[in-house]
């Protein structure tokens, strides 16, 4: 009885993790289609104002559920803090380029860059925690490092904004790995320390007589204090599912934002999808494939392992 009611109890969880997870990578998947909203705003305005929102909602979220004590506690810990100094660095730089590239209409790149994430992950793994790759991991990491050279043969140059999105968020997430803070209190923290930068530079803004607030343009302002929600939500969803999920389904739903990003691209917005770029495509579809293989086959041995070792204590 305690056996099936236990069952009951991890399939119920499960299936809480995956609609909090389609949950997370479903917004991410549609901030493309959000941040057009923005587009009229310089990008550097754009993420000033989603530090500032995000400090204000994130930080209301963390009060409400109780959770202000670990912000504290951060700031009481100065390797921590350096940490997310470091992580707020490269979130800053991925903020910005993926704005950016949204006002460009490169969204196509924007897809790309966090298709190849993945991949840059492990190479980042490799380079700086010394980890071992498999054979799986090796070739999929080839694969995409041809992918990307043969792009800038045949496009007459490297996808810049593809790869300073994957290498910023591969570098975010490698310092968010090695930094023992929870995800939500590491976020907010994160904007607390770029909020002197975002604030200053607004206030700048309108001592340069720029409507830096946007106050002529209310559906633009509304979208703009919007970004702190649009932030926080799927941030709150993910942290949710990683709790409730194993790594490898977390790592397969995280193909869903890049995927819609890309079908929006091609199909609402219209851009172009050259031979070259969708060479690409195919090359790092191909290489995410062998890499979700390999992913599968370690967690499904692992499990297996940990199966054995349960039944044969």
């Amino acid at each position: 009885m305690s056996q099936s009611v236990s069952s009951a109890e991890a399939n119920a969880e499960f299936r809480e993790g995956v609609l909090y997870g389609l949950a997370a990578y479903g917004m991410w998947g549609f901030f493309p289609a959000y941040y057009k909203l923005t587009d009229t705003v310089p990008a550097d305005l754009v993420v000033s104002h989603r530090v500032l929102w995000s400090v204000l909602f994130v930080g209301l979220f963390l009060y409400v559920r109780g959770r202000w004590r670990e912000v504290v506690d951060v700031f009481h810990q100065p390797k921590v803090l350096l940490g997310l100094t470091a992580s707020a660095a490269f979130i800053a730089v991925n903020w910005l380029v993926f704005v950016w590239a949204i006002a460009q209409g490169q969204v196509l790149e924007v897809s790309l860059g966090y298709f190849i994430n993945p991949l840059v992950s492990i190479l980042v793994g490799l380079l700086v925690l010394h980890e071992r790759l498999s054979l799986g991991q090796g070739i999929a990491v080839a694969i995409a490092a041809f992918a990307v050279v043969l792009q800038a043969v045949l496009a007459g140059g490297l996808p810049w904004i593809s790869l300073t999105l994957a290498f910023s968020f591969a570098g975010y997430g490698y310092v968010r790995k090695v930094t023992p803070v929870n995800a939500t209190p590491g976020m907010f923290v994160e904007t607390v320390l770029l909020l002197p930068l975002a604030l200053g530079y607004l206030l700048l803004s309108l001592a340069w007589g720029v409507d830096a607030f946007i106050l002529n343009d209310p559906s633009v302002f509304l979208a703009l204090v919007g970004t702190g929600i649009v932030t926080a939500l799927p941030l709150v969803c993910f942290s949710a599912a990683a709790r409730k999920l194993p790594l490898f389904m977390i790592g397969l739903m995280q193909y869903i934002a890049p995927s819609m990003h890309f079908l929006m691209a091609v199909y609402i917005w219209d851009e172009p999808l050259d031979q070259a770029k969708l060479l690409t495509f195919a090359m790092i579809w191909g290489a995410l494939v062998i890499f979700t293989f390999d992913s599968w086959k370690r967690y499904s041995r692992a499990r297996q392992a940990r199966l054995t070792g349960a039944l044969n204590p």
